[in-house]
């Protein structure tokens, strides 16, 4: 493990000493390619070449998201920020909103994702079983060629079939559990409700859990005293895989060093000094997706800087800007109620709040019937819909006969407890 680190912490120093190089040759060749991004340049009165230090990155305003979504919808897939051929890309990840992402088929590591498994520890004799998903958005195969970049051996189980995995669990013995908190919890319950006692019945001694905003490392020491292994969490988005990793005995996560994180006002997008909160605004060092000055949406605080001025180490995240809220591991956006009430016959007005109960989150709609057209609306077909919206199910549905009845204090609510 300290040879690991040791090397992990060489690595580092020697990148950060050629980042914005790196940079300028990366982003001279992709503003070839890729229209959008010559745009954004043009638009800051800068090029490329000119990107010498942090002071020029930042001339470059940030690119929302949302801001994204709404590009690619206008001019799909990419809304032409993709810097490499067609033929380059191995897979098209389709997040909510919904967000078009490329995957390079050269890149054998999953985003960068093997960093965090090394870091760890994981290799050749590992047996890991995934339960992120595998279809449309990108969690489950990242973490997938990650794992197999490091040498472990990967059960690509999937979202669902509780019963069936909680039973992989103990039959195939694996040593390392990819998935979030919550689901982690599912399966220790099946587990519980099939007779099992843990951590006898099992054999795992690493857990890869979704993230929870804020302190959760007492759940965490909780889960390892309970069920004898170690926790560990990242910082990972669709639109860079890996960005931050954690190291044993250390609170937030390292950068990774093709990663070139600030954290900056989101309002005016300008560099925050160490200890403040802000957004995670980060520009990529790899080819293919030149997203630069991207606003993730999430809030942390740099906890220590790199010499080129890049985020070196970050807290654990503390929050969203903006109005998109994360339910079961996914952004839920403004945007999807309102795409809701457009493609919905019989309905005038949608809202949703997110809450929390027994480490589950549950989203409720209310939906205001249209008095005027007679048309009944469908609940079946808008639970279809808006699951095809967020890839999410919603718990409960209340009707309201008018906007005047609804209880849910905006359009998008979250409820849940920080």
């Amino acid at each position: 493990m300290s040879n690991i680190t040791g090397a992990a912490s060489a690595g580092w120093g020697n990148r950060i000493m050629d980042r914005f190089s790196h940079m300028r040759s990366l982003y001279g060749k992709a503003v070839t390619k890729a229209p959008a991004l010559r745009e954004r340049f043009e638009k800051a009165g800068l090029t490329p070449a000119g990107l010498v230090d942090e002071g020029a990155l930042n001339r470059l305003p940030v690119l929302t998201k949302e801001r994204l979504m709404q590009l690619q919808a206008t001019n799909p897939p990419f809304a032409g920020f993709l810097s490499c051929d067609i033929a380059e890309i191995a897979h098209i990840y389709v997040s909510p909103g919904p967000i078009c992402e490329p995957g390079l088929a050269n890149d054998k590591t999953g985003h960068g994702m093997d960093r965090m498994f090394r870091e760890a520890g994981i290799g050749p004799g590992d047996i890991a079983l995934n339960s992120w998903a595998y279809h449309l958005v990108p969690a489950g195969l990242l973490f997938d060629q990650g794992l197999r970049a490091v040498g472990a051996t990967v059960i690509p189980s999937g979202t669902g079939n509780t019963a069936l995995q909680a039973q992989l669990l103990c039959d195939l013995k694996p040593t390392v559990f990819l998935g979030s908190t919550a689901y982690f919890a599912t399966l220790v319950e099946q587990l519980a409700s099939d007779g099992k006692t843990l951590p006898a019945d099992w054999t795992l001694k690493h857990a890869f859990l979704g993230g929870e905003f804020g302190d959760w490392s007492a759940k965490r020491r909780a889960i390892e005293n309970q069920y004898g292994l170690k926790t560990w969490s990242c910082y990972a988005t669709a639109d860079f895989g890996l960005i931050g990793f954690e190291r044993d005995g250390e609170d937030g996560y390292q950068i990774h060093e093709d990663r070139y994180v600030q954290i900056c006002d989101p309002v005016s997008g300008a560099p925050l000094p160490p200890g403040d909160s802000g957004e995670i605004v980060v520009t990529t060092l790899a080819r293919g997706w030149p997203m630069i000055r991207f606003g993730t949406g999430d809030v942390a605080h740099a906890k220590t800087l790199a010499a080129d001025g890049g985020v070196q180490q970050i807290s654990a995240l503390e929050g969203r800007v903006g109005a998109a809220v994360k339910v079961r591991e996914i952004f839920v956006y403004p945007g999807h109620l309102e795409a809701l009430v457009r493609q919905s016959d019989g309905i005038t007005a949608a809202r949703a709040e997110i809450t929390r109960q027994d480490g589950r989150d549950y989203i409720t709609l209310e939906l205001v019937k249209d008095g005027n057209t007679g048309v009944e609306p469908q609940e079946e077909k808008l639970r279809v819909l808006f699951q095809s919206l967020t890839r999410l199910k919603a718990d409960r549905l209340h009707w309201l006969e008018s906007e005047a009845d609804f209880t849910i204090g905006g359009l998008l609510v979250d409820s849940m407890p920080t």
